[in-house]
């Protein structure tokens, strides 16, 4: 039995994964007070196998039920029952937006600012965002995006005990590190293609940035140090459960070097046969908000 406890901040996409969950042939079940978890673990054993997958949809519109989860988490491990928490999480910029867009009331703060409500979520949510066996940023991710990560994470592949999804995402410091992150790498220290008036119009993708970055000798020794920690760490990461990894490189406007950097630990990752993917959060963000012009 696959056993997923959905919980997150109010706007971040919790609806849209549930219903990518019941695509997969998941039994959803929304709001459910965290009392009665154990009640419905038991009767789902009960089931004989008519029931393998089931999602809880969990949070804080249950009010004072709320404060109740942790008790039954630890029933569900003292009976041995196997669960995975998914987090869905997003920038507080973006969950205004969304709350405004929907011209909904934030939960917490019905009567009062969008950006209180959401400040105290986080708060009540602090300590099972820490015990998330997965998280999900969903700030810049469109819904068809959203469905591919759940797809990736929970449908029939992920049955392999040992079946770990490994993305390399590229980002700029600027524009914040990626909460979802597990390893943040800062490139930062390459020599910069932004100032180098040949090389600025480009970005990591192409091939004189790509060239000039990777060139360089302090760039070759970072790859073949980078390479064996995290070649080192996946076996690990795998032995312990771990279904997703995120590893997280960071450049200044995420366009350049970070870009380059990732796409080569990409294809060192593919080349050793890891299930990975590659994501490049940033990289026309400078050009989008008018940093300069191609």
């Amino acid at each position: 039995m696959r056993f997923i406890i959905v919980t997150g901040l109010s706007g971040a996409g919790k609806t849209e994964a549930t219903r990518s969950l019941e695509d997969l042939g998941y039994f959803c079940v929304d709001n459910l007070p965290p009392t009665l978890i154990p009640k419905f673990a038991e009767a789902c054993i009960q089931s004989e196998g008519k029931i393998e997958k089931i999602a809880l949809v969990i949070d804080i519109r249950g009010g004072t039920f709320f404060d109740s989860l942790f008790q039954s988490l630890i029933y569900l491990k003292e009976h041995e029952f196997k669960y995975e928490i998914l987090f869905l999480d997003a920038s507080d910029e973006v969950l205004v937006k969304r709350f405004k867009e929907t011209r909904r009331r934030h939960p917490l703060a019905p009567d009062g600012r969008i950006i209180t409500g959401i400040t105290n979520e986080r708060n009540r949510l602090r300590e099972v965002r820490d015990r998330a066996d997965t998280i999900i940023d969903t700030s810049k991710l469109a819904i068809r995006d959203l469905r591919d990560k759940i797809t990736n994470l929970y449908g029939d592949n992920s049955k392999i005990e040992r079946h770990l999804s490994i993305t390399v995402l590229s980002f700029g410091f600027k524009y914040g590190i990626p909460v979802d992150a597990d390893l943040v790498f800062d490139v930062r220290f390459i020599q910069n293609p932004f100032y180098i008036p040949e090389l600025k119009k480009f970005s990591g993708m192409e091939e004189p940035v790509r060239k000039f970055v990777m060139e360089h000798e302090e760039t070759q020794g970072f790859m073949e140090k980078l390479m064996d920690m995290i070649t080192f760490l996946i076996p690990n990461y795998i032995k312990e459960g771990k279904r997703q990894l995120i590893i997280a490189i960071g450049c200044t406007g995420g366009r350049h070097r970070s870009v380059a950097i990732a796409n080569a630990i990409y294809e060192s990752l593919v080349k050793e046969n890891y299930k990975a993917s590659i994501e490049h959060r940033d990289i026309n963000e400078d050009v989008n908000r008018g940093a300069y012009k191609l």
